[in-house]
């Protein structure tokens, strides 16, 4: 049903434009509006058919999914929004911000249900189970399943936070609605009275289903490392662009789906021509933006290629950081001579899973590289790796 609304309502197919996203996602948004407000009316019904608590429990649910959907919708409305002088890098971080409150609503039923079996297992009440309950119960879950398809499908196609945490809400109304059948047949056949224990198993399904939702929203607003293969797609795309020879201090901006910027610094050698390697500069800045859809800023660092001193310092320097983290680099290594001594100037880069003290670092650099001449003096910046 998607697809061929998709097909006639979505008539550009890129997925980097934010009209195509605004699209996908209010279209999304409307179809889980009518489905779940369909599966309320039927859970309704069928709760009021077999007393159940759970059934009932699920029904308002399913008005909370409406609901979601909803937010989902004002949440893309919104971001859509063009920038504006008080927000240069536009509103897509609304989208994260719907995300978060879907996990909320999410936390919410889930209480709610986790409270009302409570009370169905303090003070049980009789259920009955008929064909048509069977029936409309099995529909809501296959219907559910659908709308998990759907959702995460293009929620992963669009790059959107909001619509994988829908389908995770999904999967878990999928698992419960199931549950809930599975308890009507067994009090059905059986004396066994399980409806509240079915709601309670239920329920934390629901309030796994939101945490996972809040998790997936959350990282992206907090501000998140980005994917290690696109930083190694990017890096590789860099480099095959001569005459760069290195790149450091990549990082990547997120203000939400389609909304990315990148800075870097790219190393060159010293004595290459300036206005060629700024015309490299700019094709590489073009070709990242045609094929990722990120705007680039680089910074050109001159390095000098030719002198042996340099080339030796560095892998001495690099030879002692391996020795306490493998992920440990170093760059932009100068050397400027002076009257009493000559100043050895790098940084090192440190990496998240490194737990050295920066001041042990250096102390371990700068006796190394003194060593090979007592001239030498370090001076020694330290950068985060944030790739």
């Amino acid at each position: 049903m998607i697809r061929f609304l998709a097909s006639v309502f979505i008539k550009n197919k890129d997925m980097r434009s934010e009209e195509t996203r605004r699209k996908y996602g209010l279209l999304c948004g409307a179809c889980g509006i009518f489905l779940n407000l369909v599966l309320f009316a039927l859970k309704i019904f069928v709760g009021t058919l077999t007393g159940s608590v759970a059934v009932t429990a699920d029904a308002v649910n399913n008005i909370s999914d409406a609901g979601s959907s909803l937010v989902t919708m004002v949440g893309f409305r919104l971001a859509g929004k063009k920038p504006d002088p008080e927000h240069p890098f536009g509103h897509g971080r609304i989208e994260y911000i719907s995300g978060l409150i879907v996990a909320m609503l999410i936390f919410v039923m889930g209480f709610e249900l986790l409270s009302s079996s409570v009370d169905a297992i303090t003070d049980p009440k009789p259920t009955e189970l008929s064909i048509a309950s069977v029936v409309i119960l099995a529909i809501s879950v296959v219907i559910k399943l659908y709308m998990f398809f759907y959702n995460r499908a293009v929620g992963k196609k669009i790059g959107s936070a909001a619509m994988v945490a829908t389908a995770s809400d999904s999967i878990g109304d999928a698992i419960a609605t199931l549950a809930v059948l599975v308890s009507l047949a067994v009090m059905h056949f059986t004396d066994w009275m399980i409806d509240g224990y079915i709601g309670i198993l239920v329920a934390c399904f629901i309030l796994f289903a939101g945490y996972r939702a809040a998790k997936e929203t959350i990282e992206p607003l907090l501000g998140m490392r980005p994917e290690k293969e696109l930083v190694d797609e990017l890096e590789s795309l860099i480099l095959s662009h001569k005459p760069i020879i290195g790149v450091h201090d990549l990082i990547l901006h997120d203000y939400g789906p389609g909304r990315r910027y990148l800075s870097l610094h790219a190393e060159v050698p010293m004595d290459e021509d300036i206005l060629f390697v700024h015309d490299v500069i700019d094709n590489v800045e073009i070709e990242i933006f045609n094929r990722y859809g990120i705007e680039t800023v680089i910074h050109m660092d001159p390095i000098n290629t030719r002198d042996p001193r340099l080339n030796e310092i560095k892998g001495t320097v690099l030879e002692v950081l391996a020795q306490f983290n493998e992920n440990l680099k170093a760059h932009d290594f100068r050397i400027v001579p002076g009257p009493t001594h000559t100043n050895v100037v790098f940084d090192i880069v440190i990496p998240a899973d490194c737990k050295t003290d920066v001041d042990v670092l250096k102390l371990a650099a700068s006796t190394a590289v003194t060593a090979q001449n007592p001239q030498y003096r370090c001076v020694i910046r330290i950068d985060r790796d944030y790739s």
